[in-house]
């Protein structure tokens, strides 16, 4: 379950990058969570080569894999674990994507099994709704729960 806290500064953020989707990671332990905003560089990639990254950062997000390392050491420094990840969909509901699955997998498992995935709708510069997944490890899937305590 994420602090109340968490999910305002996620939905903050996603209204402040609208029209683009918007990024980060959640890191924390017992006594606090931190929300680490991570700059959505899918513009970057399209520009620089718009037939490997067809989408820009309206319909898709990437973060740097160097941005994402720094707020891991920085976690297992602080004796943090990597809580969740979240992104925005704007104009569009609050699901886990074909895409989502493919980017938060590798070799057809998460990075971090345990980490909760968070997306949120945002319409018209508007949070709408918000919907959180985990890793089922039996089915092999990302299946809905409820993460807002």
């Amino acid at each position: 379950m994420l602090k109340p806290e968490t999910i305002n500064e996620i939905y903050k953020h996603a209204i402040t990058e609208y029209p683009d989707e918007c990024c980060g990671i959640v890191t924390g332990n017992r006594d606090r969570e931190r929300v680490h905003i991570c700059k959505n560089i899918q513009n970057i990639l399209h520009s620089e080569d718009p037939e490997k990254h067809p989408r820009n950062a309206r319909t898709a997000y990437f973060i740097d894999r160097k941005e994402a390392e720094r707020i891991f050491s920085d976690a297992k420094r602080t004796e943090e674990d990597v809580i969740a990840f979240y992104h925005s969909h704007t104009d569009n509901p609050a699901f886990f994507s074909d895409m989502d699955r493919e980017v938060q997998t590798v070799f057809g498992e998460p990075e971090f099994p345990d980490a909760i995935h968070i997306v949120v709708s945002v319409i018209n510069r508007e949070a709408k709704d918000i919907k959180c997944f985990v890793w089922d490890r039996e089915k092999r899937d990302f299946i809905t729960i409820n993460c807002i305590a």
